[in-house]
């Protein structure tokens, strides 16, 4: 008897065509188009982790989140964050998670947590370019315009 198993794909929503994909090239656009896609009603609610996912020319393949938290935080799984790199083919990555209390400044684990994924992402020769923090009311936060990536 054939053993019965589950096929597992990846797909992308929305039938926007490559050619029509947004190009980042600075912290600014990247940020634009985060916010953008954001759930503004949850942003000063709790933390959410999400990642952009770029092509060889940092066009947006697309967003996906990754944890959703609570007030003071959100747990990130590395297995799950990288199956999805992945799975898209993607080859460079800008991380992005928002404070609910407005403040922009990392805090050590969100430094620690991107050093982790930058390890990570490097094995798998994909670029991390950025990990952008928001406060709901837009502003942001670059750890690479800070020179901290």
């Amino acid at each position: 008897m054939k053993a019965q198993v589950n096929e597992i794909k990846i797909s992308y929503e929305g039938g926007i065509k490559s050619k029509d994909w947004v190009q980042v090239s600075s912290s600014a656009q990247a940020a634009e188009v985060l916010f953008q896609n954001w759930d503004k009603r949850t942003m000063e609610l709790q933390e959410s982790f999400k990642i952009l996912l770029l092509n060889n020319s940092n066009k947006v393949k697309g967003i996906c989140q990754i944890s959703q938290g609570g007030i003071a935080g959100t747990l990130v799984d590395m297995r799950i964050l990288f199956a999805t790199v992945l799975k898209s083919l993607s080859v460079g990555l800008i991380l992005a998670h928002n404070h609910p209390s407005g403040k922009l400044e990392p805090s050590k684990a969100d430094i620690k947590l991107t050093s982790k994924i930058k390890k990570a992402a490097s094995i798998f020769d994909i670029r991390l370019l950025d990990h952008l923090i928001f406060a709901p009311d837009g502003d942001y936060y670059s750890f690479s315009d800070n020179g901290i990536l």
